[in-house]
């Protein structure tokens, strides 16, 4: 949503987002409800440099620079964020208590390292690097779709009630996303959702609605397509390959027309025929996984990067691709070979 379209003033929006939550938290269903200036995998992002109480001040070329985002109370138990130590926004968190944050697990390795964050402090302004009271460290979690191969950014997040009214950070006062959990079992229709908006003000403008899967898969879209292509270019590959292998086989077969005369002439059947057209075949193909295998193994070091969340040697799908080889070369092996095998003793002496 976006209710600075709507005309709101910083000075309405701890009551519309009020009124908000309970609108759709009201709703037949709905588990819990939490605002937030953006939330994981919607891709925006707000950043400010860090200063850390007590630790000496960065220099020019140091990295002291976090991401940062506005929630409402509960925000981390409707997202699903666990929270490792201390604790989350609450509703205690007010205008007037103390300004407190909750950092998450990169923050903590890059400013406080091996110590203890839970009541240290820190600012976003040189000198007033006691702004912010940590009080909580969650889990991890990934709100940027970028570098999706690269560890998420350092972040920490500050309660909506305790924004602060300054024109530089006006813009991230109005908070855009509204996060929707619904009980197991229940169905939650996008009309729903519109409506208990309009109860809220019709005039507020309502961007987009979009389920967690449907924005996951937004992020992999590129990922997606890589995939795509390249199992377009293996099955080529495959079918190129078994048409090489089964023009190699056709050619060795023939070249031993008169070896398997003699062998059929001496009391040799068509099985053992095709065994030993496609024992030749297979012969190849061993020769060529021995060659194949640690050349894929080596190509995985430089590949994964490409694959998120995915083990490039994965010995399941490398036991799948050599199954996958294997039957084609089956396939393509035994063509010829059952060809030789109808091949009259006759025949085959006269052809030499």
């Amino acid at each position: 949503m976006n209710p600075k379209l709507a005309g709101y003033r910083p000075g309405q929006l701890s009551q519309l987002y009020r009124r908000i939550h309970d609108s759709i938290a009201s709703i037949p269903g709905v588990s819990s409800v939490a605002l937030c200036l953006y939330s994981p995998h919607s891709g925006g992002g707000w950043g400010a440099a860090v200063w850390v109480d007590g630790h000496p001040a960065p220099g020019p070329r140091d990295d002291n620079f976090a991401s940062w985002n506005r929630v409402t109370a509960e925000y981390f138990d409707v997202i699903g964020t666990p929270i490792i130590k201390g604790r989350g926004i609450s509703e205690q968190d007010t205008a007037i208590s103390r300004h407190v944050t909750v950092i998450d697990e990169a923050f903590a390795r890059k400013f406080f390292r091996n110590d203890d964050p839970i009541g240290k402090h820190f600012g976003r302004e040189p000198g007033a690097s006691r702004q912010f009271e940590v009080v909580g460290v969650a889990r991890d979690a990934r709100y940027r779709a970028s570098n999706l191969n690269q560890p998420g950014a350092p972040f920490f997040f500050l309660p909506e009630a305790q924004a602060e009214y300054t024109q530089s950070n006006l813009g991230s006062l109005f908070l855009h996303d509204i996060v929707i959990v619904i009980r197991p079992g229940a169905t939650l229709s996008v009309a729903e959702v519109r409506q208990a908006m309009a109860s809220v003000d019709p005039g507020l403008p309502i961007i987009s609605i979009r389920t967690l899967q449907e924005q996951v898969a937004n992020q992999f879209n590129q990922q997606r397509l890589i995939a795509r292509l390249t199992s377009l270019f293996g099955v080529l590959s495959l079918v190129l390959a078994s048409i090489g292998l089964y023009g190699v086989t056709a050619y060795h077969a023939g070249r031993r027309i008169n070896e398997i005369g003699v062998r059929m002439a001496l009391g040799a059947n068509r099985g053992h025929v095709v065994r030993l057209v496609v024992r030749g075949a297979f012969g190849l193909i061993l020769f060529g996984l021995c060659i194949g295998l640690p050349l894929t193994f080596a190509a995985g070091r430089f590949l994964g990067h490409q694959l998120y969340g995915m083990n490039p040697y994965n010995p399941v799908v490398t036991l799948a691709a050599v199954l996958a080889l294997g039957l084609s070369a089956l396939v393509a092996s035994l063509v010829p070979a059952f060809r030789a095998s109808l091949m009259s003793p006759l025949d085959a002496l006269r052809t030499e």
